[in-house]
């Protein structure tokens, strides 16, 4: 099946009571391509050709008729969340990630990088609170170019 353009997003109501729901899961990094060739998560072969800069988001709507509709989502992947408590801790956590060049999503109060055992040693040295889990990153990280 061959798609070239996006026809919405259901990234709020990811489940449909008449109609079954395929995802096509990507990587964080797969989200920013424009041309890709995979397959849902039922086994639809899928061919994206899709026009335009922006890269594809969670839950981005691809294909619907009257029995299902195939959706953009990524895949789970673990995660550091480090739950600063205070500015002192949350200024710590990102002058240390911006030192390591390390990208990472800051939601809800929270910073979310991706796993990588190097972080951990370093974490607990400034001493804030994190986790290890998986979650699905809802947009590609944004690299901000520079040099030394």
């Amino acid at each position: 099946m061959l798609i070239e353009k996006i026809i919405g997003n259901i990234a709020n109501e990811e489940e449909h009571t008449h109609k079954s729901t395929e995802w096509i899961e990507l990587e964080w990094e797969e989200l920013s391509k424009r041309i890709l060739r995979t397959e849902t998560d039922k086994g639809t072969d899928i061919a994206l050709r899709i026009d335009g800069e922006e890269p594809l988001i969670y839950g981005d709507l691809l294909f619907e008729d009257d029995n299902r509709r195939i959706a953009i989502r990524t895949k789970l992947e673990l995660v550091i969340v480090i739950t600063p408590k205070d500015m002192v801790e949350m200024g710590k956590s990102a002058f240390e990630l911006g030192n390591r060049h390390t990208p990472c999503l800051i939601e809800n109060n929270e910073i979310i990088v991706r796993a990588d055992h190097t972080i951990n040693p370093l974490l607990d040295e400034i001493g804030v609170n994190y986790e290890t889990t998986e979650r699905r990153f809802k947009q590609p990280f944004k690299y901000r170019g520079h040099s030394h």
